[in-house]
């Protein structure tokens, strides 16, 4: 019976400091782990093709002095795409 409640003390006093420890790390942790995902995003953006300088624009669009997109105030707000109601 010793040895039950010496095993039982045991596994209790390394599960409270378990959560102790992950309780102070767990911030730490959870920046690093955000840190590291948004790289990856980043990475498969960039290896799709996506370009990530909004400034940047074909040669047509420069030439013609428009990007395609409104703008109000010097803000882009989007393209204005005109939907039909189907009846």
């Amino acid at each position: 019976m010793e040895s039950f409640l010496k095993t039982l003390l045991i596994v209790l006093l390394v599960y409270f400091a378990m959560r102790f420890l992950l309780r102070l790390a767990g911030p730490y942790l959870l920046k690093l782990l955000a840190k590291k995902m948004s790289r990856r995003f980043e990475q498969a953006f960039q290896q799709a093709g996506f370009n990530q300088d909004p400034s940047a624009q074909t040669s047509s669009e420069a030439a013609s002095g428009q990007s395609g997109q409104p703008r109000t105030n010097g803000k882009v707000v989007g393209e204005y795409i005109d939907y039909e109601e189907v009846d």
